[in-house]
């Protein structure tokens, strides 16, 4: 069965950090480009960060950029999201997904129509 697992979330004091796990299993992340969204409540999805399958390029959204560290690991089948600085915006359901591609963008406003396989979703919740 082809999946993608999130993991890390958590409660987190403002300031903090967090490292989310997208883990595949049934399939081999080497040819995907993988991208980070997340969903607050009552908001829209969003793209949050982007890595090419080969790790080269990246690219992230501007409300997260300087703070969150995208990266993958080819050799575990995981791609990771290093969040620094979280703020209580940052709330919200983080999911991960995959395109068959080298290269995605957050810049385009279509690409989670275009993701193959999502995973679930963890929440990360920033408050005091």
């Amino acid at each position: 069965q082809l999946q993608l697992v999130e993991s890390g979330g958590g409660l987190v004091q403002p300031g903090g950090s967090l490292r989310l796990s997208c883990a595949a299993s049934g399939f081999t992340l080497d040819y995907y480009a993988i991208g980070w969204f997340r969903q607050a409540p009552g908001k829209e999805r969003e793209g949050v960060s982007c890595i090419g399958s080969s790790g080269l390029t990246r690219n992230y959204a501007d409300s997260v950029k300087g703070r969150f560290t995208i990266s993958r690991d080819n050799a575990k089948n995981t791609v990771y999201l290093q969040m620094n600085s979280l703020k209580p915006e940052d709330t919200a359901v983080y999911y991960c997904a995959s395109i068959r591609r080298v290269y995605c963008t957050v810049k385009d406003d279509n690409l989670s129509d275009q993701m193959d396989y999502w995973g679930k979703g963890t929440l990360v919740t920033v408050s005091a």
